[in-house]
């Protein structure tokens, strides 16, 4: 895993373009703690810088950026093409290989744009990757971005300069960086907890969209991204033609798929473990790592003492009937706190998954043993795992024939009582109620389940479910929100079910732009390399052909993967409610962090900066302080962006 960065701007000074990257790509030295180069060609304007985190070929032959053979193309590269190996041979039987300098698969990559050009190599590659590509016979630079959305890139143009990295810290190092907020960026961050893509923090520089290539000529045309592989097509391809084996052969397949990934994921010349929860994904992923291990792999999880949220005993069950060699660590509140200083500076723009805390701290843990580490992300996306899955379409059908006034009746019925009221209520009935509605935060679902009876359809239904604040502009000042994936009509998948659109949703939004945003984020701030054996794309692939009833059946999400899982792990270990990986915000709030956040929520300060409207901020402030409700998820949202804007205002 490393870090990229560079620049076209043909005005620049001779010198001025290898001076700026070696800059840019100083601020990625964490993602990159092991080498670090630059490439210039001061008449073409264009500048790479690399930074290194050694994987394979740990030796000089790895250094970046790395010039083809043939002497066509430069690659500053970030990431992992797993099967790279297998490429070599391609290239070696039609004759097309040169005289290989080492193992890396950066020289692979070059090696394959050289003989088959960049698309046709990317749609063979599989892996995750951020990239950046110059070729110096059509004087054009290419940025790609893998097929998900694993590894981030940025980009914009700046004073007639073409700028890009692999976080944004790195554009702001640009002397001339000079790019306003944006405030339509800031009404969807309160909206989704994260900012979408392509859309930033800052207006005129953009996130590449997953799956696409950027092309930018010398000259500084201005050309629009490319889609090169798409999850939309997957998904409408894999319905229109799905599996049709029975239950067995898909679980045979689905096994056969998923354990091809992890071993390709395990390759690495440095120690290598995974993030154990002791949940369905992360458990699948290392029942099938230990198949493939001659000796027991490391695996980390960290543990609370508040026990609504600490998952350690499951995970170190699950740990010890596979016999890993387990890691866990205990994290006090202090501890924990103690992260949250430096969110704004890993994160780089406002982002509000406050389990960002606990991945770093994983991340942190894991660190101390190994360069490389495997998580379960995209299960839930892929297999139907999240509740809102189920419970949103069941609730649909059941209310969705009623006339919405009466839907509406019921809707104002659930919220009469307040998420704090629905908590107590359940705490009172827990030990009568069926496992499957033993919730946290009964209330707050509650909630959002009198949106879904409110609404006018599905879609409308899945936006208010994976809202924070629904009405974003109420709160942000002088904001008008900007279309995404979720509210164009042009975007949308023509899925014929309520769940599967659901899904979609979630892997071509939810899943890129928080999920692995924060692992990728938490775990390159140690320096520490992540790999996700359910994105491989041919398992993507794959579970979009699956019937809906091999992902859902009644209450339950991810069949088929638990029936993978179950041949090598009881069920016993593994069968609970879905907690998610949180904290208790909400408690710290009105406690230790009390002092810390009214500072940040000072109404004279709200009133001063500008972003915010005051009276519905503080309104809230003081429902969470009494305990009328948990508004945790919205006062982080804030939080976060008010924490983000001192740093940026401390560092700009």
């Amino acid at each position: 895993m490393c870090g990229i960065a560079g620049l076209l701007d043909v005005g620049a000074a001779p010198g001025a373009g290898a001076d700026l990257a070696r800059r840019m790509g100083a601020c990625l030295a964490h993602r990159g703690p092991d080498d670090a180069g630059v490439w210039a060609d001061d008449q073409a304007g264009v500048a790479l810088a690399h930074r290194r985190l050694a994987i394979l070929d740990l030796t000089p032959a790895g250094h970046q950026p790395m010039a083809s053979a043939c002497g066509r193309f430069v690659l500053a590269f970030n990431g992992e093409i797993y099967n790279h190996l297998e490429l070599r041979a391609e290239l070696e039987r039609a004759g097309a290989a040169p005289p290989w300098r080492g193992h890396a698969d950066t020289e692979t990559l070059l090696a394959a744009f050289s003989a088959w050009g960049i698309e046709a190599t990317l749609n063979k590659s599989v892996g995750m990757f951020a990239l950046a590509v110059w070729d110096r016979e059509r004087r054009t630079l290419t940025l790609v971005r893998d097929r998900l959305g694993e590894k981030p890139l940025y980009y914009g143009w700046l004073r007639g300069a073409f700028l890009f990295a692999s976080e944004l810290k790195a554009l702001r190092a640009w002397p001339g960086f000079d790019a306003d907020i944006d405030r339509g960026a800031l009404a969807l961050f309160l909206r989704h907890n994260c900012i979408p893509a392509p859309h930033t923090v800052y207006r005129g520089i953009s996130k590449l969209m997953p799956g696409t290539t950027l092309t930018v000529t010398a000259s500084g045309e201005r050309k629009q991204p490319v889609a090169y592989w798409s999850v939309r097509e997957v998904a409408e391809r894999g319905l229109a033609d799905p599996f049709r084996g029975g239950e067995a052969e898909a679980a045979d397949e689905l096994e056969r798929l998923l354990g091809r990934s992890v071993a390709g994921q395990m390759v690495a010349d440095v120690p290598l473990g995974a993030f154990l929860s002791g949940g369905i994904d992360s458990s699948t992923v290392v029942a099938l790592m230990q198949t493939h291990a001659s000796q027991p792999v490391r695996t980390f999880s960290i543990g609370f003492a508040e026990s609504g949220y600490n998952e350690a005993p499951e995970a170190a069950a699950v740990a010890a009937h596979l016999g890993t060699h387990h890691t866990e660590l205990y994290v006090s509140p202090d501890e924990a706190m103690a992260v949250i200083p430096r969110l704004p500076t890993l994160y780089d723009e406002p982002f509000a998954d406050s389990s960002q805390i606990p991945t770093f701290l994983v991340s942190q843990l894991a660190r101390r043993q190994v360069t490389v580490s495997l998580s379960g992300d995209g299960g839930d996306e892929l297999f139907g795992g999240y509740n809102r899955h189920f419970w949103a379409a069941q609730l649909w059908r059941r209310a969705g024939y009623l006339p919405r006034h009466l839907r509406g009746i019921l809707a104002t019925a659930v919220e009469a009582l307040s998420p704090a009221a629905w908590d107590r209520l359940f705490a009172r009935l827990g030990r009568f109620l069926p496992r499957s509605l033993r919730q946290r935060n009964p209330g707050d679902k509650l909630h959002k389940l009198a949106g879904v009876l409110a609404a006018r359809g599905p879609e409308e239904i899945y936006l208010d479910l994976v809202s924070h604040w629904k009405s974003p502009l109420e709160v942000a000042r002088a904001a008008s929100e900007p279309p995404t994936l979720l509210t164009d009509p042009a975007a949308l998948a023509r899925l014929d079910d309520f769940e599967s659109r659901m899904m979609y949703f979630d892997m071509v939004t939810y899943l890129p732009d928080d999920i692995l945003t924060k692992v990728d984020r938490a775990a390159m701030g140690v320096s520490l390399e992540t790999r996700v054996p359910m994105l491989d794309h041919r398992v993507v692939e794959f579970a979009w052909r699956l019937p809906l009833a091999m992902k859902i059946r009644g209450a339950q999400g991810k069949w088929l993967l638990r029936q993978v899982l179950h041949r090598h792990v009881p069920a016993a270990l593994v069968e609970r409610p879905k907690a998610g990986f949180g904290l208790p915000v909400g408690d710290w709030l009105r406690g230790p962090l009390r002092d810390w956040a009214e500072a940040l929520l000072d109404e004279s300060r709200l009133a001063r900066e500008g972003y915010f409207h005051p009276r519905p901020i503080r309104a809230l402030w003081a429902e969470h302080l009494n305990g009328r409700r948990n508004a945790a998820y919205h006062l982080w949202d804030v939080l976060m962006f008010q924490a983000w804007l001192e740093e940026a205002r401390r560092h700009g």
